[in-house]
């Protein structure tokens, strides 16, 4: 019943304005005259105030609170003894789909099951029709069910059966409907049988080819396959439809290996049902050559086609439309034929893409956007482009919506005289109809209830009894769908019981928070009341607080709340109790800790751990290891207050955890064990012994209590041989963050008493926690805890803004005052705000959290906000104003008149027109130019045309400048104007091109040595050529080590990419540099070396020192003059052979094979040869002058450790040689600069 002494402020806020019906001024009359008499004089003058005929906007708030003080309804407890005592209407509880598609070759089952007291029975219809179960032999009913079982075991066409079912569960107290369930059999028609001509098409041009499979129920799923069933592999060029059709952007020659049948999958029959195939016949003017398609972006020129523009396959012309429905997936699809082949992209007009629903499928062709909501409606664009240009498709989407629930209308449980309502709202496009029923009849046609009102979507029932049992529908409804739902309206007189086992034991820890249940049930709802010990005081209020469920929460439990609890139900049918015994134990804790220590490899150390605890519980310690359980082995013992390790070693040393636990709680002690080496005794006493962690400060004392300040005294712990530099005291309180500590203040290690500045209404509690140079100690045990009186806030919230989520709102937040700050309970704030420019009054609303949402307000304007924060003592001071702004909208207009200027060929600058400020709709954050390479100018260079931007800060003029461009192309430019919200419209598209620069780097520099005289170079053209090439520059300098050779510089044509050199000397390397030029001038250049020879060692500096040092001892120099001896007998000796008789047998010595034009072959004998160059028998001379040795099994191969022989200039042989023939072990390891004796002999031969 709504009180009419309302509050004057009530009555005089502004409210909309609402036109009532005869049937709700008439509401209000007989609430005006079911008012109490006798008011005092200050309500009698209400009411002669409100005798005066009330505006309208009154009765709408008169109405509002009559609505909302209507009984809450009784919720039945889900204990099975109550359920089934209790008499309740139908409900339904299973049912078939609405679409119900069956498969034909099994039974028919359409479900239809309920629940209610007594069991309900049930009845079906058919195409709304009473359908008789009874004469259809096929037809069946589940026992105990509404489920229908159709049989075709005997025969009969499930066809027959088709059509739209209902059932009704009916029982004493009224009718419930299911929805209307269309049935369907499911249908796989055949394909039908056609001719397939082969499909002639010209290279290069699109192709559909068309599936159009019969249509199924469901519709069948669609993908292409060969007739040998291979997968048709899609990509980019050929890809399926979401119509089935199989596209392709333009046909290759390639497309010709196969043919394509299109395929259907039909999901009940489990079947398959393929398609005559397609066979394809390209025209192409160049035979099939696997080598013009490995590269795709070579392949449309290698093959002669022409390259065309992008055009849409499907959808057909510029513009199309699609409608979807809100919580559906919408599917765009763009197919764009064109050579080459076209890149989608997707944009959305006036705003992004939802990225969280959008996903792109089918190589970029579809966007699918999933749940779609009404802001997901709006226009769509795909864009098509290739090189040769690009074209746009727009597709304008619009969201409908099926009814869906704002507000379901649920089971509505009263007792008898009380009110309550049933609300059926729902939304949807268009908006949808509500149709109220009872027990399955339409409203209109059922029994008139005077106790019963409809108003609109709602139904309010008045002083309901028994006889207003029943079942109501409510059925929304549009063009696009149905809602359909059962609400029983079930009146109940049952008087109060208890749920919970009776006279219950709880047992709970000193200090905690704990929470009594005592679940109950009646009807009319009891009310609950909680006493102590007998005694007459209800509980609620201070240290105790009652929930609506009838729990009762002790915030705080203390020894004096120990006792007998009862808690008492009651409604004007009776009463029933229930009582719960209330134990308080001892918090279990650890006061002696065990302790960091430092130990010696084979001492004993002892852990403590002394534990209080409440004796009536059991205790149990334990030890935890690196916090894995410890294994007491031999070498330990426990007891019930220590852990002593004896001949401790390197695997003791870790964390050790205390945990001593009851069944109630535990607490946990942690101390870390170091385990030494063995090391000589120390001589220093005071330095042997081991620095530690302060000892926890204990027996903490609060003094001196005044109303703004304490003192806390403490006594000192060990400092473990570190003295004690600091004592850091910190705070807990048990209103905003209870457990949690935070630090208050910091004192010298010298003091053990310090008086603490407190803050109003905050329970504290204190602890100390001491510090020395190892670290700090344990905190100590909490004080006992101290609430100061309360005060009104000295202080307002900070940080407060105001700006918009939405176009049309305004979010006011601040941080949120913490305990230090409240002073007083019940901790608010009083939020205002005005226009600013306005200068209009304040609003202000009263808030309790850190947020308020100021709603319909103007697109970005300015406000002034205050932010006050207040307690049950009184306001804070006087709060600062705050400017703030409305939300933004997106900006109107784009920057106009934009002139652009080429600075270089990389580089522009852009200057434009300021957009009005009041088409910003925001704050300016910045104009923003999005440009595009639309191509290159020069012929048949493929560019990306990846959009790219560059920002320019609204506050900084209007102008700009756009760096990093391709110089000799083609650009496009549009500009936008960018605010919190998103980007404005897009300005007219400005086209420029960029001169010439200098081009990049050549590619794939590469340097090949196929001899020691010749160096072969090679190189592709630049990856960007910015201009139009003119040609290649070539600089190279020969090097060995630090000597530098005079470079040399080669100009080369634009076409040429290789170049040989003759090596002046086979031991030099050369530098190459190589650059590209345009008009311009030189690009960027690429530096390589050339590979060092096989067999060049570059002597480090460490080396050559050690050659230096070598060449000044006498025994080098001696063994010097030994080899230059033996060089000199060797060439004595070959000069006496060589005058015996000039001619020498060697065929016995070597293999070498003669050849047949040989003139020596006859004796086996050849003259040596005084011609300096001219090559052993049995040799040849390659191309590059180097001697090459036929088979031989003595070659000199064996002779050289690298497998190649090396000669120089002179004909000399260099490298090292190793006899292996008769020997195991190498011979002789000289430089490879060096001379052998061989050679020298071969060189005077």
């Amino acid at each position: 019943m709504v009180n009419p002494t309302l509050p004057v402020s009530l009555l005089s806020s502004p409210c909309t304005s609402f036109q009532l019906s005869s049937v709700r001024e008439a509401e209000l009359e007989r609430l005006e005259a079911a008012r109490p008499r006798g008011l005092g004089s200050r309500e009698q003058g209400l009411v002669l105030r409100m005798a005066r005929p009330p505006p309208p906007w009154l009765h709408a708030a008169f109405l509002l609170l009559w609505l909302l003080s209507l009984g809450r309804a009784i919720e039945i407890p889900m204990d099975p003894s109550i359920q089934n005592e209790l008499s309740q209407p139908p409900t339904i509880t299973k049912q078939s789909v609405k679409d119900h598609i069956v498969d034909p070759r099994d039974n028919i089952l359409i479900e239809c099951e309920a629940k209610g007291n007594p069991a309900p029975s049930f009845h079906w219809t058919r195409n709304s029709r009473f359908f008789n179960i009874a004469k259809d032999p096929r037809v069946s009913m589940r026992r105990r069910s509404g489920t229908l079982v159709i049989d075709f075991r005997s025969g009969g066409r499930p066809e027959e059966y088709e059509g739209e079912y209902q059932c009704f569960a009916r029982n004493i107290f009224g009718t419930a409907l299911s929805n209307r369930i269309r049935l369907q059999v499911s249908k796989s028609p055949l394909w039908p049988k056609e001719n397939l001509d082969p499909v002639v098409v010209q290279e290069g041009a699109p192709l559909t080819l068309q599936c159009n499979p019969p249509p199924g129920l469901p519709s069948p799923v669609i993908f292409w396959m060969s007739s040998s069933m291979e997968p048709i592999t899609q990509d980019k060029r050929v890809s399926q439809g979401h119509n089935g059709d199989l596209y392709f952007s333009n046909v290759m020659v390639q497309d010709m290996q196969t043919d394509y049948s299109c395929n259907a999958r039909f999901h009940f029959t489990h079947t398959i049902q393929q398609k005559n195939p397609f066979t394809l016949k390209v025209l192409t003017n160049h035979p099939y050559n696997d080598s013009s398609l490995r590269n795709p972006p070579d392949m449309y020129s290698a093959r002669g086609v022409a390259e065309r523009t992008p055009s849409f396959m499907y959808p057909q012309g510029t513009a199309s439309s699609q409608m979807v429905l809100r919580g559906m997936d919408l599917l765009l699809e763009c197919i764009a034929s064109g050579v080459p082949t076209p890149d989608i992209a997707w944009y959305k007009k006036g705003g992004d893409l939802p990225s969280d629903k959008a996903k792109f499928e089918n190589f970029n062709k579809a966007l699918r956007i999933t749940n779609v909501s009404e802001e997901d409606s709006g226009e769509y664009f795909c864009l098509a482009s290739n090189k040769m240009g690009s074209i746009r498709h727009t597709i304008s989407v619009r969201v409908k919506a099926a009814p869906y629930w704002l507000d379901e209308p649920k089971n509505l449980i009263l007792a008898p005289g009380e009110d309550g309502r049933l609300v059926c709202r729902a939304n949807g496009n268009p908006k949808p109809t509500v149709q109220w029923m009872v027990n399955g009849e339409p409203l209109q046609s059922a029994p008139p209830n005077p106790n019963r009102e409809v108003a609109g979507d709602t139904i309010i029932f008045r002083d309901t009894q028994i006889s207003s049992r029943a079942v109501y529908q409510c059925n929304t409804s549009n063009e696009h769908g149905y809602l359909l739902a059962n609400a029983f309206v079930s009146v109940l007189d049952v008087p109060p019981r208890m749920l919970s086992p009776r006279n219950q034991h709880i047992r709970v820890i000193l200090y905690n928070r704990t929470r009594l249940d005592c679940p109950f049930f009646g009807s009319p709802i009891p009310t609950l009341r909680w006493f102590k010990n007998g005694q007459g005081s209800n509980l609620d209020g201070g240290n105790y607080h009652v929930y609506e469920n009838g729990s009762l929460e002790i915030k705080m439990i203390r020894k004096e709340d120990q006792g007998i609890y009862t808690c008492v139900a009651t409604n004007i049918l009776g009463k029933a109790e229930n009582q719960v015994r209330l134990e308080v134990k001892d918090p279990t804790r650890i006061f002696r800790m065990p302790e960091d220590q430092v130990v010696k490899r084979g001492t004993t150390v002892q852990l403590e751990c002394r534990v209080k605890h409440d004796p009536s519980l059991k205790l149990t310690v334990s030890w935890l290891k690196d916090d894995e359980p410890l294994h007491i082995g031999s070498r330990m013992k426990k007891e019930d207050d220590s852990l002593t390790i004896f001949g401790v070693a390197e695997r003791d040393q870790g964390s050790y955890t205390c945990m001593a636990s009851t069944e109630l709680d535990q607490d946990l002690a942690k101390a870390s064990l170091t385990v030494l080496a063995d090391q000589a005794t120390p001589t220093n006493r005071l330095a042997a012994l081991p620095k530690g962690r302060p000892d926890r400060p204990r027996d903490l004392e609060l003094t001196d209590l005044a109303e703004r300040s304490v003192r806390l005294t403490w006594i000192p712990g060990d400092d473990n041989n570190s003295p004690i530099t600091d004592y850091v005291i910190q705070f807990e309180e048990d209103q905003f963050q209870p457990g949690v500590w935070h630090d208050h203040s910091k004192f010298p290690g010298s003091v053990n008493s310090a008086i603490l500045q407190l803050s109003p209404y905050v329970n504290y509690q204190f602890r100390v926690i001491a510090v020395n140079e190892v670290g700090s100690s344990h905190p100590s045990l909490p004080s006992e805890r101290y609430r100061t009186s309360g005060a009104a806030p000295e202080s307002n919230p900070s940080d407060v803004k105001g700006e918009g989520t939405r176009k049309n709102n305004m979010e006011i937040t601040w941080t949120p005052m913490n305990a230090t700050s409240a002073f007083g309970p019940n901790l608010r704030y009083i939020v205002k705000w005005r226009r600013r420019e306005t200068r209009e009054t304040w609003n202000n609303v009263t808030v309790w959290g850190s947020r308020y949402v100021v709603s319909q307000t103007p697109v970005y304007v300015p406000y002034e906000i205050r932010v006050q924060a207040e307690n049950d003592f009184g306001k804070g001071p006087e709060p600062d104003t705050v400017i703030g702004y409305s939300g933004e909208d997106y900006p109107r207009a784009a920057p106009t008149d934009i002139k652009i200027r080429v600075l270089n060929s990389t580089a522009i600058s852009l200057q434009w027109n300021r957009v009005y400020s009041d088409t910003v709709q925001g704050h300016l954050r910045e104009y923003r130019a999005y440009y595009w390479r639309e191509s290159s100018l020069l012929k048949n260079l493929w560019v990306s045309q990846k959009r790219q931007q560059a920002s320019f800060p609204g506050d900084r003029g209007t102008r700009g400048v756009v760096s990093r461009l391709f110089p000799y192309s083609n650009y496009k430019l549009e500009m936008v104007v960018v605010n919190g919200r998103g980007d404005g419209p897009r300005s007219e598209t400005k086209e420029f091109p960029t001169p010439e620069g200098v081009p990049s780097a050549p590619r794939r520099f590469r340097i090949r040595q196929p001899n020691l005289e010749t160096i072969n170079l090679e190189w592709d053209h630049p990856e960007h050529p910015n201009g139009i090439l003119t040609g290649y520059t070539l600089r190279y300098v020969a090097f060995n080590g630090t000597k530098l050779g005079k470079q040399i510089v080669e100009n080369f044509s634009p076409n040429q990419t290789k170049f040989t050199i003759q090596r002046a000397d086979p031991v030099s390397r050369y530098r190459f540099t190589l650059g590209a030029r345009t008009q311009v001038g030189f690009g960027e250049a690429v530096t390589e070396e050339s590979p060092a020879p096989p067999n060049e060692a570059t002597p480090t500096a460490a080396y050559t020192n050690n050659q230096a040092d070598i060449a000044t001892q006498g025994w080098f120099i001696g063994l010097m003059c030994a080899i230059a001896l033996l060089v000199l007998i060797l060439l004595i000796v070959c000069f006496i052979k060589r005058s015996r008789g000039g001619k020498y047998p060697v065929r016995e010595k070597k293999d070498v094979p003669l050849g047949p034009e040989d003139p020596k072959e006859e004796d086996g004998s050849f003259d040596y040869s005084d011609e300096d160059n001219k090559p052993l028998q049995g040799s040849q001379t390659s191309l590059d002058g180097t001697i090459k040795q036929q088979e031989s099994d003595d070659s000199l191969v064996d002779y050289g450790e690298g497998g190649e022989g090396q000669f120089n200039e002179d004909g000399s042989f260099i490298g090292q040689y190793t006899v292996k023939k008769d020997k195991e072990e190498t011979e002789g390891n000289e430089s490879s600069e060096a001379t052998s004796p061989v050679n020298a002999i071969y060189s005077l031969a």
